[in-house]
């Protein structure tokens, strides 16, 4: 390999490297990292950031952004659970139809919200930027609405297995991140939906002018995102087996760091769900290694804050190469 062919996969694949080069770091100076278990753990604590920074993948490529997801993660939560309680008259152990009636709800609440956003964006000319800032407030107040600022707890003795339960020693929110990588990989790379997200964040009047709704398109992505938003909400509800208003706060600044981190450009067009997805992994790395070194909570803020601008930086040049 020649060094030009180097530093051509250098600057493609940095985080990577990065990535790589942190593994290594941290296999070496904590013990217990590398063990199977700590390693399962990791996944299924990038979990549910991971499945909705694949949804906002989406969103950023198709040129725009969502700043509802860590709200709608906990409205989702609360109107599972409040559904349940309401449909089962408050019974020690509903039953399972009644559960998943609440997950189609709460499923759909959230894909007519992505919905909603995206209009608003169309018919309405309002930055995205605005309107899921706006969306933000008004799901949280929602779920504190919903729940009286208290969790609600009203699930079956069962529901434990979505966000704590294995399947072959592997964690099950594990194989739902799966799940949720192959079937948007699959759409950004080998679908027509794809292409067109590609096209409408590069260029929308180009985009447009061949032929794509591009409105139509850029509401399609904000669906996915709010959607898996929702499912996350559904996961932590299981871990701890109650709605709770509290639950995702923040969540929106950890999944856009990922994403950025992953290098998918702000400036929309350009990105891939794999970088998401090592992205979200250097976050889960960085803070489980940080655990194990005893850092302090606090300055484990102060790092990855200062990763964050250092993966800005770095985005955008590249983005200048």
């Amino acid at each position: 390999m020649t060094n030009t062919n180097i530093k051509i996969f250098l600057r493609r694949n940095s985080m990577l490297v990065i990535l790589g080069v942190l593994y290594l770091l941290v296999a070496t100076t904590a013990q217990g990292f590398m063990s199977v278990n700590n390693q399962l753990n990791i996944l299924r604590n990038i979990a549910v950031p991971g499945m909705i920074a694949f949804g906002m993948t989406f969103v950023i490529i198709s040129g725009e952004i969502d700043l509802s997801v860590g709200s709608m993660v906990a409205v989702s939560a609360v109107m599972t659970a409040w559904i349940v309680k309401w449909a089962s008259g408050g019974a020690f152990e509903p039953e399972w139809y009644i559960v998943a009636l609440a997950f189609a709800f709460t499923i759909g609440f959230a894909a007519a919200i992505g919905f909603f956003n995206g209009v608003l964006r169309h018919r309405v000319g309002m930055p995205t930027f605005i309107s899921t800032l706006a969306m933000m407030a008004i799901l949280a107040g929602l779920a504190n609405l919903i729940s009286n600022g208290a969790s609600i707890e009203s699930f079956p003795s069962w529901y434990y297995v979505i966000g704590s339960g294995r399947l072959f020693g592997v964690p099950v929110p594990v194989y739902l991140l799966g799940i949720a990588f192959a079937i948007t990989f699959i759409i950004l790379n080998y679908t027509t939906l794809g292409r067109s997200i590609y096209s409408v964040g590069g260029n929308m009047e180009a985009a447009r002018l061949s032929g794509i709704n591009v409105w139509r398109t850029k509401a399609i992505c904000m669906m996915f995102t709010a959607v898996f938003a929702a499912i996350g909400g559904i996961i932590y509800s299981s871990l701890i087996n109650s709605g709770s208003p509290t639950i995702g706060r923040g969540l929106e600044l950890e999944v856009i760091s990922a994403v950025i981190i992953g290098g998918i450009s702000l400036f929309g067009g350009k990105g891939s769900i794999w970088g998401a997805f090592i992205g979200v992994l250097f976050l889960g790395v960085l803070i489980n290694a940080m655990t194990l070194w005893g850092f302090n909570p606090y300055a484990q803020q102060i790092v990855k804050g200062g990763l964050i601008l250092a993966a800005v930086f770095v985005n955008f040049f590249i983005d200048r190469k």
